[in-house]
């Protein structure tokens, strides 16, 4: 009786495993041929929209037309923005995102692959600024205002950062260092990697010198939560493309600096 139990165990867990792998989002993009990808396109270097063409270039671009080469699929982007972002690919109207920080509140409602860089928040101000502020403190009054977007991490971090600053949370398309620039907002925080970017294309913008940049966090790539197969070969990809030196190589040629 024992060994009926166990077989039977055992072909009902081969039964449900195999439900699993043909309900996986793998099995849908290798059917149908094509890979979706959710993108923002306003994260300079990550994601950036050409809106004369409707193209796209960046680091996650060249990282998911690698992925779509090696799945030997076809790949489409489809647009996306940062509130939404999760609800995207919770909804199935991609089959996984760009590059999105590691959030709890994100990992509650979707699935991370594995990290493959590292990035940290860092404030920026106009230059004509920066005698006024010169360190994290400086910002933190209720006579300064900080910009942030919505649905990104950093609309959590300007209220954790700053606590008795004012914020100006501002709605995609419109970003939070065009409030800076306009002069609608004094500063607004953002990734060192974007950072860099911003103060290379506006001359008038710097970044405010503080002792170390704040919330170092890894960075990944959304997926829904539940699909196993998708994760395991997603994280196996990835691990393998790390081992390749992939990854380093796209770091540089970004400038991402601290991959």
């Amino acid at each position: 009786m024992t060994i009926l139990k166990a077989a039977v165990a055992a072909l009902a867990l081969s039964f449900f495993t195999a439900q699993a792998q043909a309900a996986s989002v793998l099995n849908e993009i290798l059917d149908s041929g094509t890979l979706k990808v959710g993108t923002t396109g306003d994260w300079n270097p990550m994601t950036m929209k050409d809106v004369a063409t409707n193209g796209y270039t960046g680091y996650d671009i060249d990282v998911m037309t690698e992925l779509a080469k090696d799945l030997g699929v076809e790949l489409e982007f489809v647009p996306a923005d940062w509130k939404t972002l999760v609800s995207g690919v919770t909804s199935g109207k991609y089959h996984i995102t760009g590059s999105a920080s590691i959030s709890p509140a994100r990992a509650k409602a979707a699935g991370y692959t594995d990290s493959y860089f590292s990035l940290a928040t860092v404030p920026l101000t106009l230059k004509k600024n920066a005698e006024r502020f010169k360190d994290w403190d400086d910002l933190d009054s209720e006579d300064v205002t900080v910009a942030a977007t919505l649905g990104t991490t950093q609309e959590q971090q300007v209220k954790q950062f700053f606590p008795n600053a004012t914020y100006a949370i501002v709605e995609a398309p419109a970003r939070d260092f065009q409030e800076v620039l306009s002069g609608r907002a004094d500063a607004h925080i953002t990734s060192n990697v974007e950072a860099g970017k911003l103060v290379e294309k506006y001359s008038q913008m710097m970044i405010v010198p503080v002792a170390e940049a704040k919330a170092r966090t890894p960075i990944a790539m959304l997926l829904p939560q539940g699909d196993q197969v998708w994760i395991n070969y997603m994280n196996t990809w990835i691990n393998l493309k790390q081992e390749q030196g992939f990854f380093d190589d796209l770091g540089e040629k970004w400038k991402l600096g601290n991959t």
